[in-house]
């Protein structure tokens, strides 16, 4: 059945006024037109819903149901359109988000203070979970979207970058790499190094740049949260590469920071299902976190601080 809510509307008319001309001035169409419609109208319902003289129009017993029940099922129709229609508006509401958790520690918090601020209706649940966890959840339809490291499979993901920075090393003070202005990824053959375990979306990234550079990496400890990094390095336990990101905003005071040379980036996204728009009230959110993580883009140093 192919009605039209302008069928609809012109047969009420027509019930009201009784007369096709009144109907067409009310509503802008002609007589003809306003004839047409009822002639289609009658035809998808398989029924008469008006019997037509020269002189009046009067309504069948189906036409004076259908007149009787129909104001009520077009209010409701435009009530559902205007509610659904203010979603797009909308400024109260919860959006979950998953985040990695050097993201959840060290861009999350600014981005969901910008939200208390600017949008105070709407609540921010992060989720911190590793990058797999991150991309299933987003996956599942879970969360509203995730901020992850650049990850290897996009086919099912819709992928935004937002940020881009560079590895460092890190490294205790006195060790040899730290009386240099910068290191190279070949000065770390042979160094102990205390690395983030696979569960991050980084290590992938610092394996694939370590044999770029033909390093024969010798991966002493393997952790999850930069947290700990710092403290084994501190310990002498040996030497990590590390994202900018990781630093805390104090710095790292107990050691040293270096470039790595070549530079090598990672890229910070925001991900959402392929062939999903997401809800108006979670785009507000991307938006904003999108905004806050450019807005420190422009203000990150080229170089790391100095250890």
């Amino acid at each position: 059945m192919n009605v039209t809510l302008r069928q609809l509307q012109v047969f009420l008319s027509v019930a009201a006024t009784r007369n096709f001309s009144r109907t067409g001035d009310q509503i802008g169409l002609t007589q003809p037109a306003v004839s047409r419609s009822i002639t289609e109208l009658e035809a998808q319902l398989g029924l008469q819903l008006l019997n037509r003289t020269t002189r009046e129009v009067e309504l069948t017993d189906a036409g004076r149901s259908l007149a009787a029940r129909l104001p009520r099922v077009l209010e409701d129709l435009e009530a559902t359109l205007l509610d659904v229609r203010g979603m797009a508006t909308a400024l109260h509401g919860r959006v979950r988000v998953a985040s990695s958790p050097t993201l959840s520690a060290n861009l999350l918090p600014d981005c969901i203070a910008r939200c208390q601020r600017e949008l105070p209706g709407v609540q921010v649940v992060l989720l911190d979970r590793i990058q797999n966890d991150v991309l299933a959840s987003v996956l599942s339809g879970e969360v509203d979207f995730g901020v992850v490291i650049d990850p290897s499979d996009r086919e099912a993901l819709h992928c935004e970058s937002i940020y881009t920075e560079p590895f460092c090393l890190a490294c205790p003070p006195a060790h040899r790499l730290a009386r240099r202005r910068q290191a190279r990824w070949t000065d770390l053959g042979g160094e102990p190094l205390v690395l983030l375990d696979h569960a991050s979306g980084s290590r992938r990234l610092i394996d694939r740049a370590l044999a770029a550079q033909g390093v024969e990496a010798h991966v002493a400890h393997e952790v999850g949260h930069p947290t700990t990094i710092f403290r084994m390095l501190d310990a002498g336990l040996g030497v990590s590469v590390i994202p900018m990101l990781a630093l805390p905003p104090e710095g790292l005071p107990r050691l040293a920071v270096r470039p790595l040379q070549p530079r090598v980036d990672r890229d910070i996204m925001l991900v959402h299902r392929r062939n999903r728009a997401l809800a108006p009230l979670a785009q507000r959110v991307w938006d904003l976190v999108r905004g806050v993580a450019r807005e420190r883009q422009a203000l990150t140093s080229p170089a790391p601080p100095r250890g």
